[in-house]
């Protein structure tokens, strides 16, 4: 989709208007250069009006020192972050934000070239493979270690606002959100953060003067709300949303940004009896040799649901629709970062008491026997080439479940490279965060208690 592809069709269709906000961010990315095409489309007979948000608002949204700005003046709290259009510019910004950063380009599609950096050798090696101009300078952001992430979903009239959905992420901020599994209600956020992200969603709506859709990410660090991105359009969550909900956001969308007003459509209630949960789907399978752990650039294909009263058992029925099997019995691999070693420790002990065996690489195998009590089998590193390893036990059907939190130094990146891979080969479910292993434990616990019914979806009409 290219402004002289939009343009021709525009003129072949002799369109009195165009709708921007449901196309994602290529569609977005024209809203400028459409806008200052619009007296030449004049020109040539057309005379077309841009609908919804408009092309000023788009640039306030999606260009980072104008947000920052805008931020500042709406009162916003944010990451500390810079631009840079120069690698010199790109070094001092890191050097005064301080490791770890989360560095990206700008107006880019999926996350792409996002990396969270801990140091120089990686800052120079993301550096030999990045583009810089001044149209595009890349952005540089001090990563929130250990953060909540939260995306909010919302329409706005340009005086009032209907939020359609707060879902909060499984996986810490930082892996990209079409690659997060997320629940809606927020299972672990205060009321008062809660209100703050409602109120923070009214503020930018209104004082943008957004007119349609728009979406919000936040990150809640202990108890401090984050903003870290606002996009002027329709979010590939909106589905979700509205399934999840019953409540039709996209067709709302788009009569506020035709210019009608949220007080004169009459707006269902959203469903509350249920918790909802979106998981991703990876095409893993068919790309060989790419690292299956998550991250902040987009790898995710598609994504699936689950409902349920029940959060453990709405993310079951999540999981079982990837077409990942859910253990209930066998082999679970352990081997985690130093970090997570004692946090391990009760999810470790509540798998051994379902009758599932443990296995771990000799650090983690330590503290799980000396500290938890865990009668865990150990075994040895891949790269140690010794006799029996993870890739051993997994081609020998033991494995069945996989738990894994990638370092980014020594040996053990090579080994959760080639574990991962083969567990992909192999069918092999694996995750990568705590919160994700967590999750992963209570969806055993309900399969093994029995399969969860499929209930019913409604969506509402929209008066």
């Amino acid at each position: 989709m290219t402004l002289e592809h939009t343009s021709e069709v525009l003129l072949r269709e002799r369109a009195h208007g165009i709708l921007l906000q449901f196309g994602g961010q290529t569609a977005i990315n024209l809203a400028l250069p459409l806008a200052a095409r619009l007296p030449h489309l004049e020109m040539m007979g057309l005379s077309l009006e841009m609908r919804g948000t408009s092309p000023e608002a788009v640039d306030e949204a999606s260009d980072r020192q104008r947000f920052e700005e805008f931020a500042q003046r709406v009162g916003l709290r944010m990451p500390n972050g810079s631009t840079a259009s120069t690698p010199e510019g790109v070094r001092d910004a890191v050097q005064e934000i301080g490791y770890p950063v989360l560095i990206r380009p700008s107006y880019v599609l999926g996350g792409r070239g996002m990396e969270i950096l801990s140091n120089d050798r990686q800052l120079e090696a993301y550096m030999k493979e990045a583009f810089l101009s001044p149209e595009r300078p890349l952005l540089v952001d001090e990563y929130l270690r250990n953060a909540i992430e939260l995306d909010v979903d919302a329409v706005c009239d340009g005086d009032e606002v209907l939020i359609g959905a707060i879902m909060e992420h499984l996986e810490e901020a930082g892996i990209h959100s079409g690659d997060s599994t997320c629940f809606i209600p927020p299972q672990n956020v205060s009321k008062r953060i809660l209100a703050e992200v409602e109120d923070w969603t009214r503020r930018i709506g209104i004082e943008l003067g957004v007119k349609g859709c728009y979406n919000i990410q936040f990150a809640i660090r202990g108890e401090t709300l984050y903003v870290l991105e606002v996009n002027p359009r329709g979010s590939r969550t909106f589905p979700f949303v509205a399934k999840a909900t019953g409540v039709p956001l996209a067709r709302i969308a788009a009569r506020l940004a035709l210019g009608e007003k949220l007080c004169d459509m009459s707006v269902p209630k959203p469903q509350t009896e249920a918790v909802c949960v979106k998981a991703p789907v990876f095409p893993f399978i068919q790309l060989r040799g790419l690292d299956p752990a998550p991250g902040p650039e987009m790898k995710s294909t598609g994504e699936v649901m689950g409902s349920h009263v029940r959060a453990a058992a709405a993310y079951l029925k999540a999981r079982l629709a990837t077409e990942l099997p859910v253990p209930t019995e066998g082999g679970v691999y352990i081997t985690v970062k130093n970090a997570d070693k004692y946090d391990v420790i009760p999810l470790a002990q509540e798998l051994e008491e379902m009758g599932f065996t443990i296995y771990a690489t000799r650090g983690t195998s330590h503290v799980l026997r000396d500290s938890g009590g865990v009668d865990v089998q150990t075994c040895y590193r891949i790269t140690e080439g010794l006799t029996p390893d993870a890739l051993d036990l997994m081609r020998q059907g033991k494995i069945h479940l996989i738990i894994n939190t990638p370092r980014n130094t020594g040996g053990a990146v090579l080994d959760g490279n080639m574990m991962r891979r083969l567990a992909v080969e192999l069918n092999i479910p694996f995750v990568t965060t705590m919160a994700g292993a967590r999750m992963e434990v209570r969806a055993i616990d309900e399969a093994m208690q029995g399969m969860p019914e499929p209930r019913l979806l409604k969506i509402a009409t929209l008066g």
